[in-house]
């Protein structure tokens, strides 16, 4: 079997596409030695990234050439069993398509997207979806999201839940801080979130409620640092910091290096994850996987990948996110059980297994694929005269 494999994610600071399409890439190189398989990259340095007995061919970075010109053509030259692709496919698909869409938050709220992005994923995936054999999912809540959205039977969808990389471990709270206030500059102690400077991941709200932790226990010593990249919504958050009364406590980093994430989660207290919508929160599991204490959203995805190992809160109650902070960070013995809790709960979560279930996808698709163009009428002429 050969597939192709859209990876121009990596390198391009795409945050939860880039984290899902590496670590699907490394798993395939363990786990399947038969297959060919082709990644289209992007970015220079790219196939850095991709394993060394994988092929690599450029495609434009350019969204308009990409999908419109560049994949048509090396497909038609490749020729694979299948082409997996986030979101949207190309234009022209001279092969079975597997499509992963982590969630319709372009669709269900499109108020966290500047217009014409909302309508431009509107359009593109949902003819994705369309024309797909398989579309793939990291959570009930996105499959029956999907479904519902697009009128799909219930076998077009598969769950495949996403996962944590081995390099998120715990490590010492003394040493994460040292090697963040060094690096970073970051000052101790901390509450720490992880994500793009954008609507839906509610940042403001978050900043709102630690204000208000800090007003009513003036003795607690944390900062509260921001980890992500600025978006087109990036400046009402740093406004909605800047006007804060504790402004001189928050910090923004923006996007920093695998290596430094690691050792942001290890220095932290707690981790908070806001978000109004998600449709897995890679970032929860990642905290997990590093011995911290975690408060999060009950909305969405979010409840069904904490399962019990994190604080909940409504995302639209500050009250609630002031209560979970508050409750965590004095309380060392909750801090300690969560932190035990969520470690637990992380575990469960592996790209081996991630990749396991894709490849099933694949050559159940390709199979199929295969067996419906052998049965096509003149199919054993054509063959013979090769």
């Amino acid at each position: 079997m050969r597939f192709c494999v859209d990876a121009h994610a990596i390198g391009r600071n795409l945050t939860g596409n880039e984290v899902y399409i590496r670590n699907l890439l490394r798993s395939f190189a363990e786990l399947d030695q038969t297959s060919d398989f082709i990644a289209y990259v992007s970015e220079p340095g790219a196939e850095n990234y991709v394993p060394e007995r994988f092929q690599c061919r450029q495609v434009s970075g350019n969204p308009f050439v990409r999908l419109g010109l560049d994949l048509s053509r090396r497909l038609r030259e490749d020729r694979p069993d299948l082409f997996h692709v986030q979101y949207t496919a190309p234009l022209g698909c001279p092969a079975p398509v597997v499509v992963s869409v982590h969630d319709i938050s372009f669709l269900e709220r499109p108020e966290y997207f500047p217009p014409a992005r909302a309508a431009q994923l509107q359009l593109t995936v949902r003819r994705t979806v369309r024309r797909a054999a398989r579309i793939l999912t990291p959570s009930e809540f996105s499959a029956q999201a999907i479904r519902r959205a697009y009128n799909l039977p219930e076998e077009k969808v598969t769950v495949v839940p996403n996962a944590v990389s081995s390099s998120f471990r715990p490590m010492s709270r003394e040493q994460a801080r040292a090697a963040v206030r060094g690096r970073l500059g970051v000052p101790v102690p901390y509450v720490l979130m992880v994500g793009d400077l954008q609507p839906r991941k509610n940042q403001t709200g978050l900043i709102h409620a630690f204000e208000e932790l800090v007003r009513q226990h003036p003795e607690l010593p944390h900062h509260l640092v921001l980890v992500g990249q600025d978006s087109w919504y990036a400046s009402r958050v740093r406004r909605a910091a800047a006007d804060s009364s504790c402004a001189h406590r928050i910090h923004f980093t923006g996007f920093v290096t695998d290596d430094e994430l690691v050792q942001l989660y290890g220095g932290c207290d707690v981790f908070a994850f806001p978000s109004f919508y998600e449709g897995f929160g890679i970032p929860i599991l990642e905290a997990m996987a590093c011995g911290r204490a975690v408060t999060c959203s009950n909305s969405s995805a979010m409840l069904e990948v904490a399962d019990g190992a994190a604080i909940v809160f409504d995302p639209q109650s500050g009250e609630q996110m002031f209560r979970a902070l508050r409750d965590l960070l004095l309380n060392a013995e909750l801090r300690t059980r969560m932190e035990r809790l969520g470690y637990q709960r992380a575990t469960g979560f592996q790209w081996k297994d991630a990749a396991s279930k894709t490849l099933e996808v694949y050559y159940e698709v390709a199979s199929a694929a295969r067996s419906a163009a052998a049965a096509k009428p003149g199919a054993v002429a054509a063959r013979s005269l090769k």
